[in-house]
């Protein structure tokens, strides 16, 4: 049966990632199978906290029973607070709750927000996620999230990253690549640091923009890394590909990632990845020596983790197989996304 649906979400102005990707790859499966699909947006700003606060209610406001004398068959909500908005058949897949008012909550941050707002958040998540027919999560992480604050019971629902089919692997090259956002939550410091202590003949090129790149940038030249240490901005997919296929591992250590295309990128690519055990998302793929090395977020073990891959190179091609054979056998697929949704 053909459907009319409206995907719901939000959008940070001037910047793209995972979510806006996933976004682009849900509409495209949906009007792949046949469906009449459009994206709704509305502009988000985390600050200042009243901004969050009349985001919530304009979505509470928004009736999507009848959009302009259009009426869409069914809504699939992504993301805070999109969620609010109102519909008789309300499906969600829940990308991202507002972090800062859960589990990145920080009293000592002058951007905490109040006890008031946070308590407001809690109970309007709860109360409209309640309201939806069909709930799934972006992964375990954020469904044990969703449980742990909202006492919602949420099924994860994987999907492959974009051009999935175009990774290729290659011969290892003597470098570990770390693609992602320039961001704290990302921790590139780590990986930085940690080649003070690398031993082996090996260098670290890192892709990507954000916040971060001007205190990475001064970290490389306090530390006198400049000949190890490359930050080489953004990249075509082209460019993304090849830096995959021939590095020797891949870095990705961030702090409670939600999903994070980058494992999945590995393991398609053959490469081990190095993460941390307190990463989340990458944590739901990547077995300690078996896809890659789970190390604790300390610059030495991960200097020690880059070390043995280095020097057992024959291993670490092994261990990258593994990520591929078993991206395989996950059957990742938007066909699978679509028929859980719809």
């Amino acid at each position: 049966m053909t459907l009319k649906i409206a995907i719901a979400t939000v959008q940070v102005p001037f910047i793209k990632g995972g979510a806006e990707a996933l976004t682009e790859g849900l509409r495209n499966a949906l009007l792949n199978a046949g469906h009449t699909v459009d994206i709704v947006s509305l502009p988000f700003r985390f600050f200042p906290e009243a901004e969050i606060v009349r985001s919530m209610q304009s979505w509470e406001h928004e009736d999507f029973t009848e959009l302009n004398f259009y009426e869409p068959d069914m809504v699939i909500c992504l993301t805070f607070p999109a969620y609010y908005l109102k519909h008789p058949i309300k499906h969600t897949w829940v990308l991202h709750q507002l972090r800062s008012a859960y589990d990145l909550y920080n009293p000592t941050s002058d951007k905490a927000l109040s006890d008031q707002t946070r308590r407001l958040i809690t109970e309007r998540d709860t109360i409209h996620l309640s309201e939806c027919q069909c709930r799934f999560a972006l992964s375990h992480t954020v469904a044990n999230r969703l449980w742990r604050y909202n006492g919602l019971k949420v099924e994860p629902l994987y999907h492959p990253p974009p051009y999935a089919d175009k990774f290729y692997s290659a011969p290892p090259q003597p470098y570990i690549f770390a693609p992602s956002r320039l961001e704290s939550l990302k921790r590139q410091d780590l990986l930085i640091e940690s080649m003070r202590y690398v031993k082996t003949p090996i260098w670290v090129i890192i892709a990507g923009t954000g916040g971060q790149y001007g205190h990475l940038s001064e970290m490389i030249q306090h530390y006198g890394l400049s000949d190890r240490v490359r930050l080489i901005g953004l990249i075509s997919q082209e460019e993304l590909l090849a830096f995959y296929a021939n590095c020797l591992a891949v870095f990705f250590g961030p702090f409670e990632e939600d999903y994070g295309y980058i494992t999945l990128e590995a393991m398609l690519s053959a490469k081990p990845v190095i993460t941390c055990n307190d990463s989340g998302g990458p944590l739901e793929f990547i077995t300690h020596e078996s896809e890659g090395l789970v190390v604790e977020p300390d610059p030495k073990f991960i200097a020690e983790a880059i070390d043995r891959l280095a020097t057992r190179q024959a291993w670490s091609v092994e261990i990258g197989n593994n990520g591929r054979t078993k991206y395989e056998a996950m059957e990742l697929s938007w066909d699978k996304v679509v028929a859980s949704l719809t």
